[in-house]
């Protein structure tokens, strides 16, 4: 614990402030790619990602709601962490952290998917009493209730691989923190099974999409540029 806060006092201003920006920015192309995809029509396109034999097997559990919950949080550390290590690293992680967000946004635009609550049984969960199912049902009323759109990929799959992939490696991260950012990423993507928000196939394309874009960028190396102009 005294090594993680000595490392939050590390983070400068600049840091956090590329966490609120990246925070917000992942609300708001969620929410551009929902009400463009309507503009144009394209939600009419709109698939569902269910494989019945796998998604079947996976029970609503109410208490998941609080990783999936407190993924804001973690997503809101992570370009501030990650802003303490080498500025070469800096850079490719929010190099791939923006491609990632593109790719999404992308597929929600032109490959819109949808999970039909009611036909999936979810609504008798959304007024039961207890602060658990209570945090279940602002998950639901947060993105349609009854029916979700833009599920793949799981935005809450890629940004919280991301968010561990941006510490993974680095030195300068606390082993203690490197190992707490894999926990939360396995819990978030457990809670987005286990509180029905999506389909195996939406965490499986979005952690694909967060690896991907990770390797490319350290193929890539954009950078090294900037390490090397010492900027």
């Amino acid at each position: 614990m005294k090594k993680i806060i000595e490392m939050l006092k590390k983070i400068p201003k600049w840091g956090w402030v590329m966490g609120v920006v990246y925070f917000a920015a992942q609300y708001g192309i969620y929410r551009l790619a929902n009400w463009l995809s309507v503009v144009l029509g394209t939600v009419s396109w709109a698939i569902e990602p269910k494989i019945p034999f796998i998604d079947n097997l996976f029970p609503v559990i109410p208490v998941f709601a609080v990783p999936y919950l407190y993924s804001y949080i973690f997503w809101l550390m992570a370009p501030a962490v990650v802003s303490i290590t080498k500025k070469r690293h800096f850079i490719n992680y929010i190099y791939g952290l923006t491609l990632a967000y593109a790719i999404g946004f992308l597929i929600f635009l032109f490959l819109p998917t949808y999970m039909d609550r009611v036909a999936e049984g979810l609504t008798e969960y959304m007024n039961r009493p207890g602060i658990f199912y209570g945090m279940l049902n602002s998950i639901y009323a947060a993105d349609g209730m009854e029916r979700a759109f833009n599920l793949f990929p799981s935005y809450h799959c890629l940004i919280s691989a991301y968010c561990y992939l941006g510490v993974r490696n680095q030195p300068e991260i606390p082993k203690s923190f490197r190992v707490y950012s894999f926990i939360m990423f396995a819990l978030i993507v457990l809670s987005t099974l286990f509180t029905k928000q999506h389909y195996i196939l939406d965490c499986i394309g979005g952690i694909a999409i967060a690896y991907g874009c990770d390797a490319l960028m350290n193929k890539l190396d954009p950078g090294k540029k900037y390490e090397a102009e010492g900027q």
